[in-house]
């Protein structure tokens, strides 16, 4: 019979602990080998399908660019007419607002006299102007006093 030593049963059990912990790491190096073939095929989909969205999205940007441009030529073209109406405007005003106005007036006025004198009655006296910043005489408001409109 041949008898173990203790230096044999210690290297034993050394070379099983390497087997078992060199067994461990390569299924580990397995699964990792997967994982990267899983992530390496996902990554060629995201490829497959990024570039066909992304010239999509760089189609769709150009249009809203084409849009944005065409907005802005109308903003501009308004802007212009906003301002020739605006001058046409203050000029129709100048024009013939002052004589209008003048026109008016006077008609009112030949109105009201006529309709006075038409009904017989005599026209009232005209109302007290107060002008502001000026005094009237003490005279003047002793007499005026009784007589108010």
């Amino acid at each position: 019979m041949h008898t173990v030593s203790g230096g044999e049963v210690a290297g034993i059990l050394v070379a099983v602990f390497w087997a078992i912990l060199v067994s461990f790491l390569a299924v580990a190096l397995a699964r990792l080998a997967q994982t990267l073939r899983a992530t390496t095929q996902l990554v060629a989909e995201v490829t497959d399908q990024a570039v066909p969205l992304l010239a999509d999205a760089s189609t769709a940007v150009r249009s809203a660019q084409t849009q944005i441009d065409r907005v802005d030529a109308i903003a501009s073209d308004v802007q212009e007419v906003t301002s020739n109406a605006s001058a046409l405007s203050t000029t129709v005003a100048s024009t013939f607002g002052g004589p209008l106005v003048k026109v008016a007036a006077f008609g009112y006025g030949v109105r009201r006299a006529l309709a006075g004198r038409k009904d017989g009655v005599p026209a009232k006296p005209p109302r007290r102007t107060v002008i502001v910043g000026r005094t009237v005489p003490a005279a003047r408001r002793k007499r005026d006093r009784g007589k108010r409109d």
